[in-house]
């Protein structure tokens, strides 16, 4: 029999970071490939997902190397480092993740993909910095709802919800899922692929391994880790983001806050309308999309998304 074969796609989330073991990170991709087969030795897990990747790098590196895998299971959750850099296009975004989704259904593989919070919500940052990256956001996951409806992905819905302030399930970054926060996104991912028949092994605990990190460990890795990541990205992001808020707090004043929106709703339109104008998977291929982390059909919450991007979404 031959084993089941999963590849791990995306970011600092699937690399694991916030749920360390030993001298690396194991995160909830591999808390899940435990839990594939009622053997785990039947379950060949490989993770290419790299901190601070972009879907530009998922679509150049990373899928090719997964692509000669020829895996049965892949997950393609990445966006959120595309919404901290100054280069960031809904319209790219879009058609990157859609070839890697074409590209991995034509060999026949199973995809797994999930929506995820805007990271200025989850960092606590003030209104006029905040929304912009909101809007950035909501517009990667209006494209991740349509595409796992396009291509049948089994689904998980993770930008809402009473677990995004829970903080016993997150790091001290506030960006990243601590070890309770990764086995949560094991647990939902297996319960969906159980239900649809791909998983067959027992689930993963949600109760964690290891004690979490003390106040004092929290507070080091901020001012060491952290602060690094804060630098970084003030090189990249804050003179733009700052250039944002400003434009933010002009059109508020103004009262001409709708015109951020309706700028936003024509990027995201046509990265959707540009999706649909290409042929879609054959028949054979697509799968039912999978019920999501809030209970909702993939297809109707997809519409619901594609509803919501009229209104909001990407800006500058």
């Amino acid at each position: 029999m031959r084993p089941v074969r999963f590849v791990a796609l995306g970011d600092s989330l699937t690399e694991g970071v916030g749920d360390p073991v030993g001298d690396g990170w194991r995160g909830w991709a591999a808390l899940l490939a435990d839990g594939l087969a009622e053997d785990a030795g039947q379950v060949e897990f490989t993770n290419l997902a790299v901190s601070g990747a972009q879907t530009r790098d998922v679509r150049e590196r990373q899928a090719p190397a997964a692509l000669a895998l020829r895996p049965d299971l892949v997950s393609v959750v990445v966006g959120v480092n595309d919404t901290l850099r100054r280069t960031f296009d809904v319209r790219a975004v879009a058609a990157r993740l859609d070839a890697v989704c074409a590209a991995f259904t034509g060999q026949g593989a199973t995809l797994l993909t999930a929506c995820l919070p805007d990271p200025g919500a989850m960092l606590g940052l003030p209104g006029a910095l905040a929304r912009p990256l909101a809007r950035r956001q909501q517009a990667v996951n209006a494209v991740v709802h349509a595409l796992s409806d396009r291509y049948g992905a089994v689904h998980l819905h993770a930008s809402q919800g009473a677990w995004l302030t829970d903080r016993a399930l997150w790091s001290a970054d506030r960006l990243h899922p601590g070890e309770r926060g990764h086995r949560q996104f094991a647990v939902r991912f297996h319960a969906l692929l159980t239900a649809s028949g791909l998983a067959t092994g027992a689930p993963p605990s949600p109760e964690p391994e290891f004690p979490a990190p003390t106040r004092a460990a929290r507070l080091w890795w901020l001012a060491t880790a952290g602060t690094g990541w804060v630098v970084r990205r003030c090189d990249d992001l804050l003179p733009q983001l700052l250039r944002l808020a400003a434009d933010e707090l002009r059109h508020r004043a103004r009262g001409t806050g709708a015109r951020l929106d309706l700028r936003a709703s024509a990027a995201v339109t046509e990265a959707l309308a540009a999706l649909s104008a290409a042929d879609p998977v054959p028949g054979p291929q697509r799968r039912r999309t999978g019920t999501n982390l809030t209970g909702v059909p993939g297809a109707a919450c997809a519409a619901a998304v594609r509803s919501a991007a009229r209104t909001t979404a990407i800006t500058g």
